[in-house]
């Protein structure tokens, strides 16, 4: 309970490509910690040891894992309706959550989940998500699984980070357009967790206190 008695927003936190829970926790105490104590995070570190070099290798200590493995025009995936499967599970046995923060590869399931769980694709399990947090996110490419993810629009909550000098900021675009009423901060950096200036500070409170009046 907050100092309030007014109830966290409690998040299941979806790491990036090659990392793990423990990086992302990391990543995310650049921000203020007003902002970290207004949210109960959950980490959890995906389902397969990394298969390839990770590119936080010499910035953060291993070990590192991966969600799903992919083909380099990132449309045909391995391992993906078994990520899906361990997500859902976890959610089962440590839930509720209320939403879904992800960085990354986890932004870009984070910002799929909303669709397939209408779909009955994935999360058939659990309660429906409310809210989703993507930084440096994108939409998935499979036709297969994209077909179900954004044949409607995202309806609840969304937060989306845009960096300026991102690889993936056009992409990230194209989920935001699936989205109705997202709130986005754009910020100059590349594909990281930036930190939080003034106005995205406030752009963030403002949807904390939204999102706790669900929770």
């Amino acid at each position: 309970m907050g100092s309030e008695g007014v109830k966290k927003p409690r998040i299941l936190c979806l790491h990036g490509f090659r990392t793990s829970g423990n990086i992302l926790s990391t990543q995310l105490h650049k921000w203020p910690q007003s902002v970290l104590d207004n949210l109960d995070l959950v980490f959890l570190d995906a389902p397969f040891p990394c298969q390839g070099k990770s590119d936080v290798e010499g910035i953060f200590d291993p070990p590192y894992y991966e969600w799903f493995q992919f083909n380099e025009e990132f449309t045909e995936y391995t391992n993906f309706d078994e990520c899906l499967q361990y997500i859902e599970d976890y959610m089962v046995k440590h839930g509720p959550f209320d939403g879904l923060l992800g960085f990354s590869q986890g932004a870009i399931l984070s910002g799929a989940f909303p669709g397939l769980q209408e779909k009955g694709v994935a999360l058939s399990k659990v309660p429906k998500v409310k809210f989703i947090i993507i930084i440096g996110g994108a939409k998935l490419k499979s036709p297969s699984v994209a077909d179900k993810a954004y044949s409607s629009p995202v309806t609840c909550p969304s937060l989306h980070f845009l960096g300026e000098t991102d690889f993936l900021r056009p992409y990230g675009a194209e989920l935001i357009e699936s989205c109705i009423e997202p709130v986005v901060i754009h910020h100059a950096k590349g594909h990281t967790i930036p930190r939080l200036d003034e106005e995205s500070l406030k752009s963030v409170m403002s949807f904390i206190d939204r999102i706790k009046d669900d929770a």
